[in-house]
């Protein structure tokens, strides 16, 4: 049975709450209500300008996505300008994932333009991820920064842009919620992210997109379809970490292995190197022989045999 309640205080719903991290929530929640998506939009790059509206391009949810193996449930949309977006939530970190985030980013910027227009109607393909995993940690000034946003640059002098056509908007939510405290909309966000169930945190937060975000969780979490999904994708996630685990271990296991091996045929080798010295000594003690015919006879360099003088 589908519940359609409309929850305006949060302890309406005393159910446990769906994780909005989720990305099959996460899509639910943001992927059908624009004006939603764009307060996200706007909340979360608060240095660039504002957009004013969106239209959703994958709205819908199939069943091949929420069991499929290593897909991001994300949501595509576009602005009034012709900027593309696409924005994600990731809980896992995968080896390959800065990859897959540029190839998608470019694919997006590649596919605007019909055979024939020309490149000044190139719009911005931005991307957005939210990611519950620190990603950046190998220094301190890293560790203390939570937002990000990559542009293309010049190396030596980064006021030197070829333009902003290009842009990835990173979020480290544990990082940020570590870091929240002041932060505006933004922190407000994060703890959404981070402490949805948390009745005394969520009713301090007075941004109205949030408690419109977490009144939409209610409302899915009250719904038993809504429920059996999210359950559905959750459980295609835990699966895809195990194979994922499994693979690490045959991979690790394998390389003992060939590690093994690799010490068996190297201490064959070494005997055969060691038989073929005392070859070499014993004819070079009989004498008779040059150098070169002994390296001949037992398989050695003309150095090795000279070394054994």
């Amino acid at each position: 049975m589908t519940v359609n309640a409309e929850f305006d205080d949060p302890s309406d719903w005393q159910g446990e709450l769906l994780d909005p991290k989720n990305d099959y929530v996460f899509k639910r929640v943001f992927g059908e209500d624009p004006a939603l998506l764009v307060s996200l939009i706007n909340d979360l790059r608060p240095d660039l300008p504002e957009i004013r509206s969106v239209e959703i391009l994958n709205p819908g949810i199939n069943a091949e996505e929420l069991r499929g193996k290593y897909i991001v449930l994300d949501v595509l949309a576009r602005d009034a300008e012709g900027h593309a977006y696409n924005i994600e939530i990731q809980v896992r970190r995968y080896g390959a994932w800065h990859q897959r985030a540029l190839y998608y980013l470019a694919r997006m910027l590649a596919t605007q333009l019909d055979a024939g227009e020309d490149y000044d109607r190139l719009r911005a393909a931005v991307g957005i991820h939210l990611l519950d995993f620190d990603l950046f940690t190998e220094t301190p000034e890293q560790c203390a920064q939570a937002l990000w946003r990559f542009e293309m640059r010049d190396a030596h002098q980064p006021q030197v842009t070829l333009g902003n056509q290009l842009q990835l908007t990173l979020i480290e939510l544990k990082k940020a919620d570590r870091l929240r405290q002041g932060a505006g909309p933004l922190g407000d966000w994060v703890s959404f992210f981070e402490h949805w169930r948390e009745e005394q945190i969520m009713t301090e937060i007075e941004h109205a997109p949030i408690r419109e975000a977490l009144n939409r969780v209610h409302r899915l979490s009250a719904d038993e379809e809504a429920r059996r999904m999210a359950f559905v994708r959750e459980r295609a996630l835990r699966d895809e970490v195990s194979l994922l685990k499994e693979a690490r271990e045959e991979g690790r296991e394998e390389g003992r292995e060939e590690g093994r091996e690799e010490g068996r045929e190297k201490g064959r080798e070494e005997g055969r190197l060691e038989a073929a010295r005392n070859t070499a000594r014993n004819l070079i003690a009989l004498g008779g022989l040059s150098d070169g015919q002994i390296a001949q006879a037992t398989g050695l360099t003309l150095e090795q045999v000279e070394a054994l003088h």
